[in-house]
């Protein structure tokens, strides 16, 4: 009798242990990395949309490029002198999302900001490996 008692409670702690790792598996879902190019001026207008996604967190950085959107002459002092700058101005936003969410973002931001010219901007996205918190070290999704 003793050896059926020692056995079921093996057995219960293999469930266990199995039920806890899944749970710590399911807890730790993919992230997604995007990065949005967008105009200066769709700035703000990204950043209350991210918030409305319930976003954490981004990182945004003033850059330059050349891309396929038609450059403006651009004019120098007072006078009538115009040139063609080779390179436009932009922004990048680096945002870190769920990947359950990331989909809805994007095609929000499809929607809200897409005019059909090729100077709207491009979304980059791709998978991230591992994201960990420092202070709480937590890890994956809940790290955000």
């Amino acid at each position: 009798m003793k050896d059926r008692s020692k056995e079921s409670v093996d057995a219960a702690k293999h469930v266990r242990a199995y039920d806890a790792g899944r749970i710590n598996h399911a807890v730790e879902k993919a992230v997604k990395d995007q990065d949005l190019i967008i105009p200066h001026e769709h700035l703000t207008e990204t950043n209350e949309l991210l918030h409305k996604h319930k976003v954490g967190g981004m990182t945004f950085y003033d850059i330059k490029g050349r891309g396929r959107a038609k450059r403006e002459p651009v004019s120098v002092g007072r006078g009538v002198m115009r040139y063609i700058p080779e390179f436009g101005f932009r922004t990048k936003i680096e945002v870190l999302v769920p990947d359950g969410k990331a989909k809805a973002i994007i095609d929000d931001v499809l929607k809200v900001m897409s005019t059909g010219s090729a100077s709207d901007g491009k979304i980059f996205v791709y998978d991230v490996a591992d994201a960990y918190d420092i202070g709480s070290k937590e890890k994956g999704d809940v790290a955000l």
